[in-house]
C-alpha cells in the first residue's frame, strides 16, 4: 500500500508521485534491472560528460544515486529496527565532490550501485510487516519505512529522467 504524505518529507513529495505502484518490492527488483541494463551502455568518455558548467557528471550523477539509497536505506534500517534518535541529513553536493566520483572507473560505480540496491531489496524483502509503519525523524521530518521505500524509488527514477533528457543517455 502507498505512503501518505505525513509518512515522507515533504521535499521528496516529487519522488513519491514518480512512483504509482501499490507493491513497492517488485519496483525496487525491476529498477535495479533497468538501471543496470542503462550502466552498461555508458562508456569512460560518456561518464565524464555533463550538460552545463556547474551540472554534475554523468558518474556524479550515478554516484549520487547510490550514495542517496544507501543513506535513505540505513534510515529505513534504524527505524525499522526501533531507532528513536532523530537521524540527520547530509549535503548531497558535499558528498559528490568529497567522492571524486570522476575517478571512479564505469565499472566500479556500476558495481556499487548494484551492490547498495541488492542490500536494499534484501532488507527490504526480510521486512516483518509491522516495521514497514514503524515511524522516526530524518532530516527533520517524520518519516516511516515504508515512506522510505518509496522515496529509494522515486529518487533514482528523478535522476533517471534527468540523465535520459538533460545527459541524453
Amino acid at each position: 500500500m502507498r505512503p501518505s504524505p505525513a509518512e515522507y518529507a515533504a521535499p521528496h513529495q516529487g519522488y513519491v508521485e514518480l512512483v504509482p505502484e501499490e507493491e513497492i518490492l517488485p519496483a525496487i527488483e525491476a529498477q535495479s534491472t533497468d538501471t543496470q541494463k542503462l550502466l552498461a551502455t555508458l562508456d569512460e568518455t560518456r561518464g565524464l560528460y555533463r550538460y552545463g558548467d556547474a551540472k554534475w557528471s554523468v558518474k556524479e550523477v550515478l554516484g549520487h544515486i547510490a550514495d542517496s539509497e544507501r543513506i535513505l536505506s540505513y534510515r529505513a534500517l534504524a527505524i525499522a529496527r526501533g531507532e528513536t534518535q532523530p537521524l540527520p541529513g547530509y549535503d548531497e553536493d558535499e558528498y559528490v565532490r568529497t567522492a571524486s566520483f570522476d575517478s571512479w572507473k564505469l565499472g566500479d560505480l556500476s558495481e556499487y550501485y548494484a551492490l547498495v540496491r541488492r542490500a536494499t531489496i534484501v532488507f527490504f524483502r526480510n521486512l516483518p510487516e509491522e516495521a514497514w509503519m514503524r515511524s522516526g525523524t530524518a532530516n527533520g521530518f517524520p518519516v516511516t519505512v515504508r515512506g522510505l521505500a518509496w522515496v529509494i524509488v522515486g529518487h533514482e527514477r528523478h535522476h533517471l529522467k534527468v540523465l535520459r533528457d538533460r545527459y541524453k543517455v
